[in-house]
C-alpha cells in the first residue's frame, strides 16, 4: 500500500495513508524539535502523537457542541490567524456573552513551556483544557453531557476507535486528544526562525537587526530563549485594575509573593495577537513599550529588573522602541497563521 508523507511545517513529518487504509491503521507523527528551539517539556511517552488522536484534538478543538450553549468551542476564543488569541478583545468572552476578567492567551509553542494560564493553574498541557472546559464564564462544559454527546455521533465514535488503544470515549481519552492537537500547534517558520537556522529567507534589515540587539540587552532575560519566555511568574508593573483587582498567581498559591505576579507570555507571532497584558489593556505595541519605558508602578511584589536605585522600569529612546517593534515583526509566523492542517476546514 502506498503511503504519502506530507510535511506540516518544519517539525513535523506526518504519514498519512490513503482512503482505503485509513479506518485500520493509525500512523505515528514524527514530531521534530526545531533546531533553535530547547527541547520539549511535553513528556510524549505519556500521549503519542498519531494522524488520528490528532484528528480527533482538531474536532474537538472546533466543536462547540462541547459548551453548554452549543456554540462555544475552544477555537471560539482561539483563533488561528490570530495565532490562536481572540484579537480585538480585552477579555475573554463566553457562553451567553459572559465577560471573563483575563485575556486569552495563545496557543502556540505549549509543548515548550512548563505551566499554563495567566496564573499557572496547572502544568500539565493534556489538562489545561479542564479550566476553559468547564469555567461558567468561558465554555461552561459538563463531562458527562459531552461524553454522552460524542458516544451519539458516529464521527466521534469512530475517531475515539482509531486514536485509542482501548477505543474508550472518556474524559482522559479526549484530554489527551486536545493535548495532541495543542502540541502540534508549533510556531516554528518566522522570519526568525529562518535568521536564526541560517535558512533562506532569514535576512533582517538594519533597524531589525539592531532592534535584536536591543530586545538581548532589555527584553531577553524574561522573553528567554526562541520560545520568548522563561516560563516564570513576575509583576510587570502593571497599574492594578480597581475593578477586577487580579491578584495573578496568588490566586493558585496563596502565597504573599505571587500576588500580582503573572505568567511570562510568548512573544511569537506578537504583531497579531493584540491587545497585550493579561488584561488586554494595551491595543498597541508602542503601548506596551511606553509602559516599559515610562508607566511602571511600583506595586506589590515589582519585578527586581524594573526597578534599578528606585529608577522604574526600562530606559527606551523613541528610536529603541521603533527598532524594537521592527525586530518583534519577524516573530510572525505566516506559514503557522495558515496553515490548513489546523484549520477549522
Amino acid at each position: 500500500m502506498k503511503t504519502l508523507r506530507y510535511i506540516l511545517l518544519v517539525p513535523f513529518l506526518w504519514s498519512c495513508s490513503n482512503d482505503e487504509a485509513e479506518d485500520y491503521q493509525n500512523l505515528p507523527i514524527d514530531f521534530r524539535v526545531p533546531s533553535n528551539f530547547p527541547p520539549l517539556a511535553y513528556n510524549l511517552s505519556n500521549n503519542p502523537l498519531t494522524e488520528k488522536g490528532f484528528e480527533l484534538g482538531k474536532k474537538l478543538f472546533y466543536d462547540g457542541r462541547l459548551a453548554s450553549d452549543g456554540i462555544v468551542s475552544c477555537g471560539f476564543c482561539h483563533i488561528q490567524e490570530d495565532a490562536f488569541t481572540h484579537h480585538g478583545h480585552s477579555l475573554s468572552h463566553g457562553v451567553g456573552d459572559a465577560i471573563g476578567t483575563r485575556n486569552t492567551p495563545p496557543i502556540q509553542n505549549l509543548a515548550y513551556q512548563t505551566t499554563f494560564m495567566w496564573d499557572g493553574a496547572t502544568n500539565h498541557l493534556d489538562l489545561q483544557a479542564i479550566i476553559p472546559f468547564t469555567s461558567p464564564i468561558e465554555m461552561n462544559g459538563d463531562f458527562t453531557t459531552a461524553i454522552n454527546m460524542m458516544k451519539n455521533d458516529a464521527e466521534y465514535k469512530r475517531l475515539f476507535s482509531l486514536a485509542f488503544t482501548d477505543g474508550l470515549i472518556n474524559s482522559e481519552n479526549m484530554l489527551k486528544a486536545l493535548g495532541q492537537f495543542m502540541v502540534m500547534a508549533t510556531s516554528s517558520n518566522s522570519r526568525f526562525d529562518k535568521f536564526r537556522r541560517n535558512e533562506s529567507g532569514g535576512t533582517f534589515s538594519q533597524d531589525e537587526s539592531d532592534g535584536y540587539v536591543i530586545f538581548n540587552q532589555k527584553c531577553a532575560s524574561c522573553h528567554a530563549t526562541d520560545i520568548f519566555t522563561d516560563n516564570s511568574f513576575r509583576n510587570n508593573g502593571l497599574p492594578i485594575n480597581p475593578v477586577f483587582n487580579d491578584v495573578g498567581r496568588y490566586r493558585v498559591t496563596e502565597l504573599e509573593h505571587d500576588r500580582y505576579k503573572f505568567k511570562v507570555p510568548s512573544l511569537r507571532n506578537i504583531e497579531k495577537t493584540a491587545p497585550y497584558m493579561h488584561d488586554g489593556r494595551f491595543y498597541t505595541l508602542e503601548g506596551v513599550l511606553d509602559h516599559y519605558s515610562s508607566g511602571v508602578a511600583n506595586t506589590q511584589n515589582l519585578d527586581a529588573s524594573l526597578n534599578t536605585n528606585g529608577t522604574l522600569g526600562i530606559a527606551l529612546s523613541s528610536t529603541e522602541k521603533t527598532k524594537l517593534i521592527a525586530f518583534l515583526k519577524t516573530l510572525t509566523d505566516h506559514e503557522f497563521l495558515t496553515n490548513p492542517l489546523l484549520s477549522e476546514y
